[in-house]
């Protein structure tokens, strides 16, 4: 097997192909086009999305050329893939601002050089298509009841279906065509979620481009999909009870970031060292023989390090030692400013915590007390009626908040 291809596999970036071994024989022969496709539906992208443009970074290493397409056009209907209800109509011009934050978030990733790796933008030939010559010419390449039989319709049909939904596999189809013309694409990846999406694409290349055995050959292209990606408890990996972990450091903090990493399973250790980093997999396999939070720490290190670049990495490890152990940088940990004067004259430890908008509501940290599991600069609370003052304040004229075992927040006097 091709050797790029070997390591798609051994790192768990491999679920089905339409034709594996003569994917790997093209891939033998020189570098080729790939693509991956997003729909910008969302201001952010986050972590769960990434594991396609992690496989982007592996096949570019290995010489490939790869495309980062984003849905500008696609995102206007809304992929019923993997969804039990319709997605929520968003405007074209919000769709427009997506589109360039995911652009700068994929290019700070991946870092488009317009020659090994490059974005595109479907609303570019999309947006102004001919509704009656797209039927007639790409939608007759279609049979409706093959369309029925994927999973994806299959599911929505119990909850409803609508006609514009049901036009998305059209155009993601039209999206391979179009980038197999214009750059020579010749592999899609993607989700399993996207599997029926990819061979129809792959299927209507067939139709449009082939017929002798000459065009057949040279107009031939493949379809690779990645399992989806879940914990060891069978829950969606990349979700909290806060929601998704973003890219976009305003919606998940840096240090919130690493934490989630910091925070998985062991049994999730391997196979997300595997996914989400590069480092090679004898040295995943000799960190992970080792001590599981050193581990974990290496983890969250290596992730945030990708994803959010080396000093904010540093920065996330620091904040991380301050907070559990004392010994790293408190600037770098979540930081909320509290009134001096309100500390001075003395504030109850559940107004302490509300002041803060940390610990939940203030019967979220009334029973925190009571279970014992709230502590101020590492002194447990246990009564809720407890006051702080300025005495009670750590040696750096501040308070450090713990909520649970691993939630904690700085406290600033001001």
């Amino acid at each position: 097997m091709n050797k790029a291809l070997e390591e798609l596999k051994a790192r768990g970036f491999f679920a089905q192909c339409t034709d594996e071994k003569g994917l790997s024989d093209v891939m033998d022969k020189g570098p080729i086009a790939f693509y991956v496709g997003c729909d910008p539906t969302g201001p952010s992208l986050h972590i769960g999305h990434m594991v396609p443009f992690f496989a982007l970074r592996h096949l570019r290493a290995a010489g490939h050329i790869g495309i980062a397409l984003i849905g500008g056009g696609t995102a206007r209907i809304g992929d019923p893939s993997g969804k039990t209800e319709m997605r929520k109509m968003i405007s074209y011009e919000q769709i427009d601002r997506n589109v360039e934050t995911i652009k700068a978030q994929l290019d700070k990733f991946i870092g488009f050089d317009g020659k090994t790796a490059f974005s595109a933008n479907n609303k570019d030939w999309l947006a102004d298509l001919n509704y009656i010559d797209f039927l007639r010419d790409i939608g007759s390449c279609f049979s409706v009841n093959k369309m029925l039989s994927f999973e994806a319709y299959k599911q929505r049909l119990e909850r409803g279906l609508s006609f514009i939904e049901f036009n998305y596999q059209l155009l993601q189809s039209y999206d391979y065509l179009c980038l197999h013309q214009k750059h020579n694409v010749q592999l899609q990846i993607g989700g399993d979620d996207q599997w029926g999406n990819i061979t129809a694409g792959v299927d209507l290349i067939r139709r449009k481009l082939g017929g002798t055995e000459e065009l057949n050959a040279a107009h031939t292209v493949y379809g690779l999909t990645f399992p989806l990606i879940t914990r060891s408890d069978g829950k969606k990996m990349g979700k909290t009870e806060k929601g998704a972990i973003f890219l976009d450091k305003n919606l998940t903090s840096v240090y919130d970031f690493f934490q989630y990493w910091r925070n998985v399973a062991d049994p999730d250790v391997r196979k997300f060292f595997l996914l989400f980093t590069f480092l090679p997999i004898a040295e995943i396999d000799q960190i992970c023989a080792g001590d599981i939070n050193k581990a974990k720490e290496r983890l969250a290190y290596e992730v945030t390090k990708e994803i959010h670049g080396k000093e904010e990495a540093d920065g996330a490890l620091a904040g991380a030692k301050a907070a559990f152990s004392g010994a790293g940088d408190k600037s770098q940990m979540p930081t909320a400013e509290v009134s001096k004067a309100k500390v001075e004259a003395g504030i109850g430890v559940i107004d302490l915590f509300a002041e803060a908008n940390f610990g939940g509501s203030k019967s979220d940290v009334r029973r925190l007390i009571q279970g014992k599991g709230l502590a101020v600069n590492g002194k447990v609370i246990e009564d809720v009626h407890a006051s702080l003052t300025l005495s009670d304040v750590d040696d750096s004229g501040e308070f450090v908040l713990r909520a649970g075992k691993k939630k904690f927040l700085r406290v600033v006097l001001k």
